[in-house]
């Protein structure tokens, strides 16, 4: 599950190495392994937390301001359509309605989608890159990295959030981690200890079931 709400307790920064460790016998087509992490604490993370926040905040003010805040590849569609739509629908709206913001609140759209951009105040920031220069399939073993990661965590009590609202801040989070100029950024992801008692932690995705995604053939 994407857990929305972290208390701050630290996370040992062994456990940290051990889930990177694990995480990083993920399969990948030739063994490319084409993963970068940044691992954001303390003063860094709380200053990108900071540079991001503030844009978030310029850009409502201004909406022209969005060309200078652009993802470097297309995480969803161009056009969307049944029934990812509705889907997409269902999982904003239950969100929101358990939240008690309304379509109309727009000021409480706007705090909710920015706790993305405070981690959801978890001690741990991850931002994950990759060299522009590989292909798909290289997105593809990235998916799977960071699914271990996700695994890791749970297995040693922690919970995740991954993030691909970071991608549109690509400007201000490349320059802040010391990534290369042959970095792309892939998503970032929020990592730590859940506050279990807040209300958003009750939130769980539906599934469909096995029967609508699945042809048996003979």
């Amino acid at each position: 599950m994407s857990t929305r709400a972290f208390t701050r307790q630290a996370v040992p920064q062994q456990m940290l190495q051990d889930i990177l460790q694990v995480a990083s016998r993920a399969p990948s087509g030739t063994n490319c392994q084409p993963w970068k992490v940044y691992v954001l604490q303390g003063q860094s993370r709380d200053s990108l937390v900071d540079k991001v926040c503030a844009a978030h905040d310029a850009l409502r003010a201004d909406p022209a301001l969005a060309a200078e805040y652009r993802e470097e590849y297309d995480y969803y569609p161009e056009k969307w359509v049944s029934p990812y739509i509705d889907r997409r629908r269902e999982n904003g709206w239950g969100l929101y309605k358990l939240l008690g913001i309304g379509k109309g609140d727009k000021d409480k759209m706007h705090a909710q989608h920015q706790r993305n951009y405070r981690f959801f105040d978890a001690p741990v920031g991850l931002m994950f890159t990759i060299d522009r220069v590989m292909g798909r399939g290289s997105l593809l073993d990235y998916g799977m990295f960071l699914q271990n990661i996700m695994v890791a965590a749970r297995a040693r009590g922690l919970h995740t959030c991954p993030q691909a609202a970071w991608n549109g801040y690509v400007s201000l989070i490349l320059p802040h981690i010391g990534a290369g100029a042959d970095e792309m950024l892939v998503c970032g992801m929020s990592l730590g200890y859940a506050a279990e008692a807040e209300l958003v932690n009750s939130f769980h995705t539906p599934r469909v079931p096995v029967s609508e995604f699945t042809h048996w053939l003979s």
